[in-house]
């Protein structure tokens, strides 16, 4: 077995990859960026090499750094995680040429599976059935354009090359094919170096569908069975499952044997998944599915499928790279009960699910009651460099309500504070009548999105707890000075104070008046109600309220508080007291970035006359494209940015002028 494994990669996966290495008595090498100098998988290895500044293009893509990292360490191998190098064929060759196991697929197997267009070909030769599209060279928008037309709107633009949803694009109208086929090609080419696109038949109906396979380089290949992941937002998965829903057990075999047979195809050794697309229009229906594409790696979402069949894919791919045989046949493999994993990010469902950036100041994950894989801790910061992902939350059940509510349970229990996330998206996920009844499809989360976002209201509790921990009287007893539960009363009578807080855009001059022996009486909209503060035990507030007892968690994070009660996270602003009365002046006549990123594209200039919600700037964040739009109908003013420049959170693009003051 290899004494020392170099994990070329960062986050999750790294820390995950670390911890079975750890458990086959390997020794494990990190390497690091600037950005991730102090990262919790640097300090989860048992050395670590630094290989560049923060942007991936100048390190964990660097590709001489890593080689030499290993010949420093003495490491025998290198696992790619997933993302970055790990389905790069020059990288694997690169490995070998310097003497060192790749722990993955071949190059020749990565090629073959590399470009979409060419593996649709290559599994229609192995009788494996694809989705109708065109797959060819030709890469003339016009042609296009008449491709998508012959197979008929809607259709799907992807990259060749692409993953993840980045470079993808679904087209409903002719009209719009150009614009989305441009935005494809760009995305494509930021991505992942080539821009060239295919065209698919889009399912009105479809279920993300996949088979985890497994090969080794004695000829054996199996599968594990498959994987739901069908609950997607742009094209990116938000929740998987295992087993899919409704899965027919015919169809089950069939999919599995087709899988195999396409890993087969390439000769391929180590962890993959074939994607299939099914058309559930009519059910699942052992005809109606179609392959789209091999990922040669580990996935995302493998978690799951560990959960089902108690296997360690990690563990399985340093044995099969080690050059052991598989260590199951198809015979042996078996799944019980089901398990979910939902994705923890760092993004503003309600805003369009934009990446956020941030630091965690206050961060509670349910590791008591669920699988949580995460590459961060509480005082570490979410930067732009990288995916904003926090944590992947897995649970297993015997059956699959029992499975989601498990999940729903851990989603209510997560805290994070610091950095806004999509916990309640996912909570509401959880909640939804379709889903919980196996009903899914890709365009449930489209369909559903405004009751899938909407964010309760605050509750009187929330705001009542907030307002006594912004005046500092929720602080914790040190038990030793009896003048402490006295806090904010006075001799002659108590004492009025007032907190200000701002909820939902609106602010609140909030009353309290203290009674002494920590008992307060807050003025909120019903009306008077009195507080009794029980015990504080670090954020935790225990509280009794005219007879109900109840606690809550309040953060004091650089956004304002954060309260977490019942399930649900309430963010609560502190405004400055000396500050103005209108922060929004001005906020319709300016277009401003709502993350740091590259402007892609700048589709107006100063005199151009736009109407409301006409694109004017791509902004280009973490590999993805995000589009702005013009708050109002106006005329634009000054531009102050161009294309291809770098900007920071809260720049200014552009501003809108009235008409009349334009032509002044």
């Amino acid at each position: 077995m290899f004494k020392k494994i170099l994990v070329a990669n960062r986050g999750e996966i790294a820390c995950r990859v670390m911890a079975t290495a750890k458990k086959l008595g390997i020794r494990t090498v990190a390497v690091f960026s600037d950005a991730d100098a102090n990262a919790k998988h640097v300090a989860a290895a048992d050395e670590a090499f630094r290989i560049g500044p923060a942007p991936v293009a100048e390190s964990y893509l660097k590709i001489d750094k890593i080689i030499e990292a290993c010949r420093q360490s003495g490491a025998q191998a290198v696992h790619p995680g997933y993302g970055f190098l790990s389905e790069n064929p020059d990288f694997v060759e690169a490995l070998e040429k310097a003497g060192i196991t790749f722990i993955g697929p071949s190059a020749k197997s990565i090629r073959a599976m590399g470009l979409k267009d060419a593996a649709k070909a290559l599994m229609e030769q192995a009788g494996v059935p694809v989705v109708p599209g065109y797959h060819g060279d030709n890469q003339d928008p016009a042609f296009l354009k008449d491709q998508a037309g012959e197979i008929g709107y809607p259709v799907l633009i992807k990259a060749r090359a692409g993953g993840g949803g980045k470079g993808m694009r679904r087209v409903d109208d002719p009209q719009d094919f150009l614009d989305a086929l441009s935005g494809a090609q760009r995305e494509g080419e930021a991505s992942f170096g080539d821009g060239r696109v295919l065209i698919e038949k889009y399912l009105t109906k479809p279920r993300h569908i996949e088979i985890q396979v497994f090969g080794d380089s004695h000829g054996n290949a199996v599968h594990l069975f498959e994987r739901d992941c069908s609950l997607q937002r742009r094209h990116q998965k938000v929740i998987e499952e295992a087993p899919a829903p409704g899965m027919p057990d015919e169809m089950r075999k069939i999919m599995g044997d087709a899988a195999v047979k396409a890993a087969k195809a390439i000769d391929y050794s180590g962890a993959g998944t074939i994607e299939f697309i099914a058309d559930v229009s009519e059910g699942l229906r052992a005809d109606r599915f179609y392959f789209m594409e091999m990922n040669t790696r580990l996935q995302v979402e493998h978690p799951v499928t560990e959960m089902i069949t108690g296997e360690d894919l990690v563990e399985w791919q340093i044995r099969v790279a080690f050059g052991e045989t598989l260590p199951k046949s198809q015979d042996a493999l078996a799944f019980s009960g089901w398990a979910f994993e939902a994705r923890l990010y760092a993004e503003d469902a309600p805003k369009g699910f934009l990446p956020a950036i941030g630091t965690l100041d206050h961060l509670s994950l349910p590791e008591k009651s669920a699988r949580v894989d995460s590459g961060v801790r509480a005082g570490d910061e979410i930067t732009p460099f990288y995916d904003p992902m926090i944590a992947k939350i897995i649970v297993h059940g015997p059956t699959r309500d029992a499975a989601l509510g498990k999940l729903l349970a851990a989603l209510e229990a997560t805290e994070v504070a610091g950095c806004v996330t999509n916990a309640g998206f996912l909570a509401a996920l959880c909640r939804h009548k379709g889903f919980a009844s196996g009903d899914v499809d890709t365009g449930l989360i489209d369909r559903d999105l405004e009751e899938l976002v909407e964010e309760p209201s605050v509750p009187e509790d929330a705001v009542a707890l907030a307002a006594l921990a912004a005046l500092g009287l929720t602080r914790p007893s040190s038990g030793n000075d009896p003048f402490e539960t006295l806090a904010g009363w006075r001799i002659w009578s108590a004492s009025r104070q007032f907190a200000l807080l701002e909820i939902v855009g609106d602010r609140l001059d909030i009353e309290v008046r203290a009674l002494g022996n920590r008992r307060f009486v807050v003025h909120l909209a019903s009306g008077e109600r009195t507080y009794t503060i029980v015990k504080v035990d670090d954020d935790t507030i225990t509280y009794d309220c005219e007879g109900h007892r109840a606690s809550a968690v309040v953060v004091n994070s650089g956004y304002g508080l954060a309260v977490f009660q019942n399930g649900h996270a309430f963010s609560i602003g502190l405004p400055d007291m000396l500050g103005s009365d209108d922060d929004a002046t001005g906020a319709g006549d300016q277009v401003i970035a709502p993350m740091p990123g590259l402007v892609k594209v700048l589709s107006a200039v100063s005199g151009d006359t736009v109407s409301k919600d006409q694109p004017l700037v791509i902004l280009e964040a973490m590999k993805m494209e995000h589009t702005l739009k013009a708050p109002r109908d106006g005329v634009i003013g000054d531009v102050f940015v161009a294309e291809g420049e770098q900007v920071t959170d809260g720049t200014v693009l552009l501003a809108l002028v009235e008409e009349a003051d334009a032509a002044a």
